[in-house]
């Protein structure tokens, strides 16, 4: 049922069947999406050693991912893909080709030829959060979107954490070529619910008129736009510092063992996960309640941004346990922030735009991987201490809050200038 004009949503509406079922579908693509990014890292070891990669040509192959990953959505090509094309499609073809690219990076040798398969990895994946925006948008109402993206926020978390724990189990058995073969064959099997149950709406026969899309200078014309895309930067930032430099920093600084460095690590990760869905769940009843979507979803992302710089005393407390617990604390915030900003984008977009909107802005957004991991490197050499670095990652997750809070508006579909083709309203 669509939420009314006024952008209040009616309460006491559940989710059908047919939602939960795509949602629950598009859920286990994000993981397996996760899982085939991250393959590379678990196989590094035996995979340097086999084919004799110096650690330059091993750092090209892992950071070959982003660059086709990036571009193609900061160039506008995945979402215009979404927005153009049957979207169900576009997604059941870029899942072919990463999963196809995994599968044959087990066959090749050599370091061009394994390079040539991240790219196309990296392609393949690029139109995946375009399309999930497009679904979202179209198919989800606005009392629903904040638990429908906690959930696909969730299993982007959990897909790296069991994909490090499966992965290394089945590298050290198997192999890196066969892990490749088997997690790409096996990742395929997903086709075959998506193909029976993807909604007819998104199946073909449909597409999208380019006088009906608001073109991408139209979006970057937008304050709003700008908004959702600095401050998706910054709340990537914080989460590619913990992704990159928390592991390191809990053996070096805090004197955990690799074992002990792991299970906080895991704990970290899956109180985010927790968080994002507890946070998700609660904007979609309070909405449902009567609340305006500007009031809800900024509330809980900029809080949760907000409250994610009590980061910043983990790094000077001296004792560990309170380390620990603030540490806990700054993971459930940047959760409750992961829940809601693509519901915000969503809505801002509207259904027409969300596919192009949500590229431009994960482009934007995924050059943090790049930019995080090599800022905080270069202070903790310059300064031999992890405090600079903490306290950069708190200042830019504060920005970002400042981003969203300000720079974004309220938070209902921007007005486009052609507006003959009304947008599509969730059923």
């Amino acid at each position: 049922m669509p939420a009314h004009s006024n952008g209040v949503a009616r309460a006491g509406v559940s989710m059908t069947r047919s939602q939960w079922l795509l949602l629950a579908l598009l859920v286990v693509s994000i993981f397996i999406n996760y899982v085939d990014r991250g393959n590379l890292s678990i196989a590094a070891p035996l995979l340097e050693k086999e084919l004799s990669l110096t650690p330059t040509e091993l750092g090209s192959l892992l950071g070959a991912f982003f660059w086709t990953y990036a571009l193609f959505q900061l160039l506008g090509i995945a979402g215009w893909l979404a927005d153009r094309y049957p979207v169900g499609w576009v997604l059941a073809w870029g899942f072919i080709v990463w999963s196809a690219a995994t599968a044959v990076s087990g066959l090749v040798s050599g370091f061009v030829a394994l390079y040539a398969m991240r790219l196309l990895v990296g392609a393949g994946e690029s139109v995946a959060y375009p399309c999930y925006s497009k679904i979202l948008a179209s198919d989800f109402p606005q009392e629903h979107r904040g638990l429908a993206n906690a959930l696909l926020d969730a299993g982007s978390k959990l897909g790296p954490a069991l994909g490090t724990l499966l992965g290394g189990f089945l590298v050290a058995r198997l192999g890196w070529r066969w892990f490749f073969i088997a997690l790409g064959v096996g990742s395929l099997a997903w086709l075959v619910p998506w193909l029976i149950w993807m909604p007819r709406r998104h199946r073909g026969g449909t597409r999208a008129g380019a006088a009906g899309l608001p073109p991408v200078t139209e979006i970057l014309s937008k304050r709003q736009a700008w908004g959702t895309f600095f401050g998706h930067f910054c709340g990537n930032y914080y989460w590619f510092f913990l992704l990159t430099w928390l592991p390191l920093y809990l053996v070096k600084a805090r004197g955990f063992t690799l074992e002990g460095m792991a299970t906080v690590g895991g704990i970290a990760y899956a109180v985010i996960a927790s968080a994002t869905v507890a946070a998700g769940w609660i904007s979609d009843r309070w909405i449902a309640s009567g609340a305006t979507p500007t009031r809800v979803r900024k509330t809980i992302v900029v809080t949760g941004l907000a409250g994610s710089t009590v980061i910043l005393p983990v790094a000077v407390v001296d004792d560990r346990n309170v380390a620990l617990v603030l540490l806990l604390l700054a993971c459930a915030a940047f959760g409750t922030y992961t829940s809601n900003h693509w519901a915000i984008t969503q809505t801002l977009a509207g259904a027409r735009a969300a596919g192009r909107w949500t590229s431009i802005q994960n482009g934007v957004g995924n050059f943090s991987g790049i930019v995080a991991p090599w800022l905080t490197g270069l202070v903790v050499e310059r300064t031999g201490a992890f405090y600079l670095a903490f306290l950069t990652a708190a200042a830019i997750a504060l920005a970002g809050a400042l981003l969203w809070g300000v720079a974004v508006g309220r938070v209902e579909e921007v007005r486009w200038a052609n507006s003959s083709a009304a947008s599509p309203k969730p059923s």
